[in-house]
């Protein structure tokens, strides 16, 4: 599309600020998830998940496509719920077994969805940590204007 993502400030809102992304990374109800299959198809579903500083998490029943595509290729790309004004994230997610890390992961999960899930219920699960590399938004109301690149470095 001529103009997209390469208009001067002047001519648009210009590249979104960080704390535009992290906004909407935290305060997004649901994540879509898109993983790899071992075939390298693509797969996308939607989780609940939390935002914490450069990390995207999320749990999965062990079983799942999701869970099992991961096992397999960490790479995963994740978008906030908003289609107006997305944030999408391109890591690598790695499965976190250790207690500590899930009771952190528990605490924000039920902080975030006013639930009362005992730490067992994720440990019983599959709980996923993406470091994040690099992230992507924009707002439609300045659709050739706004789109913004940040490069995390591996969720760094």
């Amino acid at each position: 599309m001529p103009g997209y993502g390469i208009l001067g400030a002047d001519e648009g809102t210009g590249l979104l600020p960080w704390a535009w992304a992290a906004e909407r990374l935290a305060s997004s109800h649901d994540y879509f998830v898109a993983t790899v299959t071992p075939e390298g198809g693509p797969h996308l579903m939607p989780v609940w998940g939390v935002w914490d500083d450069t990390a995207l998490w999320f749990s999965s029943s062990p079983t799942s496509r999701k869970a099992r595509n991961l096992a397999h290729d960490g790479r995963v790309a994740m978008s906030t719920d908003d289609a107006l004004a997305p944030v999408v994230v391109e890591g690598t997610a790695r499965r976190v077994e250790d207690v500590g890390t899930v009771e952190r992961f528990t605490r924000l999960m039920n902080a975030k969805y006013g639930t009362d899930y005992p730490v067992q219920f994720y440990a019983g699960n599959a709980c996923f940590r993406l470091a994040v590399d690099r992230v992507f938004g924009i707002d439609t109301g300045d659709f050739a204007g706004s789109p913004t690149r940040w490069d995390l470095g591996a969720g760094a």
